[in-house]
């Protein structure tokens, strides 16, 4: 059985969902990063990262979210999470979920971990000022994705990409982010990943709730 190790408010609520979603067979370990547990030497030895997603397989552990969704989409495909035929739309799929790994995460970073780009009081708190400014380029990209009326990030069929891009929706939400309802068309996708039952088994799962545009 896999296992999924997790924090709550993480970008770990992806791989959560997608395993559900598939209808897998897995269970959770919740790391504390209120108690840094995520540098413990027991969780290190899980990631060396010292990050979460980690996802435990019979074959050895995936970290990084663009892998872990890319693998569970490939392992359970009866879920049809992911176009597996089609290596171009395969490959799409995974451009955008890199695009949120690299660009679009590391936007949200600057302003919860400004520590990680700089040292001063004065420096950290230009790198946290920059973070609205960012994010509404990343979105405005992700907005004009759906422009042209599709239900899913990648179309008609809701994938992996879906949830990913959820909980970086669900962020805009967080304190000095700017205000969120400048996306609507990301909001509205917000809304109909909340109404998915495996979504709400999750977010009950982690004790967390859904978020009201």
């Amino acid at each position: 059985m896999m296992k999924l190790y997790w924090a709550r408010g993480t970008c770990a609520l992806a791989a959560h969902i997608a395993l559900e979603e598939a209808g897998a067979a897995y269970e959770t370990e919740r790391v504390d990063f209120a108690t840094a547990g995520q540098r413990s030497p027991e969780y290190l030895k899980i990631n060396p990262k010292g990050r979460v997603p980690a996802l435990v397989t019979d074959r050895g552990v995936l970290s990084e979210n663009p892998a872990i969704l890319g693998y569970i989409a490939e392992t359970f495909q009866d879920a049809k999470l992911a176009s597996i035929a089609d290596s171009f739309a395969f490959a799409q799929m995974q451009a955008f979920n890199l695009f949120l790994c690299a660009t679009v995460h590391p936007a949200f970073a600057h302003r919860f971990r400004p520590e990680r780009y700089a040292e001063s009081d004065e420096a950290k708190a230009d790198v946290k000022a920059k973070a609205p400014a960012a994010l509404a380029d990343h979105f405005r990209l992700i907005e004009d994705r759906f422009s042209d009326g599709r239900t899913w990030v990648n179309g008609d069929a809701y994938s992996v990409s879906d949830p990913y891009l959820y909980v970086f929706t669900r962020w805009l939400f967080r304190d000095g982010m700017g205000d969120p309802h400048r996306f609507p068309h990301s909001l509205a996708h917000m809304t109909r990943v909340d109404c998915r039952p495996a979504v709400q088994r999750v977010l009950a799962a982690e004790d967390d709730v859904a978020i009201a545009p």
